[in-house]
């Protein structure tokens, strides 16, 4: 999946997603775009370097997914323990799709009252 059909991929999760690009203080972060939900990130990749994709996973999962995919490692700098890095040019469309909404979902759930 292409970087454009990525960003339009998570802005169609609902009209709650949201998008900007919060390291810009940061040299290594200043291409960074994230989208959120509810204020709170739920996918971030780097727009100058479109080779990794950052999400939020349940971590009963990751083993799991990182065992079945070659395409799932470590996230950029958050926890191993609660995200996943995804590679868009191994993954197929519907995996990559698949666990952006359940990235959506996960931070969604915890922060809607």
């Amino acid at each position: 999946m292409n970087i454009e059909s990525y960003r339009d991929l998570c802005l169609s999760m609902g009209e709650d997603v949201t998008e900007k690009m919060p390291f810009g203080a940061f040299k290594a972060g200043a291409g960074v775009l994230a989208l959120y939900v509810c204020g709170h990130m739920f996918s971030f990749f780097n727009v100058d370097n479109f080779t990794l994709i950052t999400l939020k996973c349940d971590p009963s999962e990751i083993d799991e997914l990182k065992e079945r995919h070659s395409c799932i490692g470590p996230p950029a700098n958050l926890s191993a323990r609660y995200w996943i890095g995804v590679n868009p040019d191994e993954a197929d469309d519907a995996l990559l799709e698949r666990l952006t909404r359940q990235s959506y979902e996960i931070v969604r759930r915890k922060y809607t009252r």
